[in-house]
């Protein structure tokens, strides 16, 4: 108990960390509110002091919102634009103390025991947070106890002079269930929950509301669990005297592709993009930036594509350092060396090395496509995109499809099932077998007009010649065409 009572967590709220984020790049002079779609109905997700003055309160209907308050602001939700924002917060935090961890989507929690005698105590330490959140225009309300649900108690609930048997239920962290329970026992802060006895208690609403007392009272330990720092794969080489020369510029980023390749291959990552960044003694700089085909993480592969642009470069009166990053990495695990596996990462490092001449978006590629007409089911794309980045994965088609496909070429035939013989390339065509058919619908959601084309009824016809074509008969215009012929 006496180690847990010189603990010291710090707990960090943003109340209004959804429209703090957007206020600070675009001000807003009035209320303000950010909208969420939540039950088929937009809603109030966040909002300033000056639309809470006006009576507006979180999970509020907007049109609701828009009635009581016709001048309101606002502006949609961004989830993951706000994770980043919490994210940035947590690594300005880490300048207080180095045990930084994410609290929920709105909270931080500190574990400043051994970092407070650096802000002369708490106090100090508490002082400098709110002085920063006033000047960055961040609302700030901060809790420091023994415990972490203590601090995060305090920082939600709190009153100056409160204690913990002050608190009221809601700040035990518990469900909205429990919370009514508690509340229909006649039970309204810590006080009385402290009084009542835990086994019945226990036995009532479960273990949880126990546990929570204990997590905040420090009986039963809570660690502060630091967010792990993502990998940056960057290097730098600062220069004691400036280069210029096509030689030297290439030494010196052949010296930070192996640092870099390493850590790539340390966290099993393979580079999408580069940019090499030089900075000039007059503060100007200049960049290289190479799109690859393939992750790839081999210097000797990629050094070259890099030679391709460096007579692109301007030195003018010299480089001074030289930065190179890989702002775009994908998953590249280990595999062993030779076997088909080198054939795939020749085509990457050719398709690479065109791109680099001409641009990815010249080296093309012919990939599946998400549709079941066949003039749909194949799209044109830059080599170094995938079908998966692309959109969602192809259907497999359920039935064979030809080797051949070509547009529909109208035949000469009458009826709904196959003919015998028709006039196909202005030549006389004796069908024999037939198999069929395989309806395929239009694609009504699609604008174009082959999204609209119509019925199709496909069937695979045996020639007398050997020959086997995928004919199809429109209903709509009864008509026969021949689109394909397989092997």
């Amino acid at each position: 108990m006496t180690e847990a009572a010189d603990r010291r967590i710090v707990s960090m709220w943003f109340p209004r960390l959804a429209s703090d984020r957007i206020l600070r790049a675009h001000p807003v002079e009035g209320p303000f509110a950010v909208t969420i779609k939540r039950d088929n109905a937009e809603r109030i997700h966040c909002l300033n002091a000056a639309a809470e003055a006006e009576g507006l309160s979180r999970g509020m209907s907007f049109a609701d919102a828009r009635a009581f308050c016709p001048q309101l602001v606002s502006r949609p939700a961004d989830p993951e634009a706000e994770a980043r924002f919490l994210s940035a917060l947590r690594r300005h935090a880490t300048g207080w103390c180095p045990w930084v961890g994410l609290d929920g989507a709105d909270g931080l929690v500190l574990d400043a025991t051994g970092s407070l005698h650096l802000w002369e105590g708490a106090e100090g330490l508490l002082t400098r947070m709110r002085d920063w959140a006033q000047g960055a225009g961040i609302c700030l309300q901060m809790g420091i106890a023994h415990s972490r649900g203590a601090a995060w108690g305090l920082a939600r609930f709190g009153r100056p002079g409160d204690g913990l048997a002050d608190l009221p239920i809601e700040a035990l962290r518990l469900d909205h269930s429990d919370v009514v329970a508690l509340q229909r026992l006649g039970l309204r802060d810590v006080a009385g929950l402290q009084a009542m006895r835990r086994g019945p208690l226990a036995r009532r609403l479960g273990r949880q509301v126990l546990m929570r007392l204990d997590q905040l009272t420090g009986d039963l330990p809570e660690p502060v669990a630091p967010q792990a720092e993502p990998p940056h794969f960057g290097t730098r080489l600062t220069l004691p005297d400036p280069i210029g020369l096509r030689d030297d510029l290439r030494a010196a980023i052949a010296r930070l592709l192996g640092p870099l390749c390493a850590k790539l291959k340390a966290h099993e990552m393979g580079a999408r993009q580069l940019s090499a960044t030089m900075r000039r003694v007059d503060r100007g700089s200049q960049q290289i930036a190479l799109r690859l085909a393939v992750p790839m993480r081999d210097e000797a592969a990629i050094l070259p594509l890099f030679d391709l642009r460096l007579d692109e470069v301007d030195a003018g009166f010299g480089i001074d350092q030289v930065r190179l990053v890989a702002s775009q990495v994908e998953h590249l695990p280990a595999r062993q060396i030779g076997g088909l596996a080198e054939g795939g990462d020749k085509l990457g490092v050719l398709i690479s090395r065109l791109g680099t001449r001409l641009s990815l978006g010249s080296v093309q590629h012919f990939a599946q496509g998400d549709s079941h007409v066949p003039e749909l089911g194949f799209a044109v794309m830059p080599a170094g995109l995938e079908c998966d980045d692309a959109g969602d994965a192809p259907r497999p088609a359920r039935r064979p499809r030809p080797v051949r496909l070509f547009d529909p070429e109208p035949v000469e035939a009458d009826g709904c099932v196959p003919p015998r013989g028709f006039l196909w390339r202005g030549a006389r065509v004796v069908a024999g077998q037939a198999e069929g058919p395989e309806r395929l619908t239009h694609e009504w959601w699609r604008a174009d007009a082959l999204g609209r084309a119509g019925l199709r009824d496909y069937w695979r016809v045996e020639t007398a010649d050997g020959r086997r074509l995928w004919l199809f008969h429109a209903p709509q215009r009864m008509e026969w065409f021949v689109q394909g012929e397989f092997a």
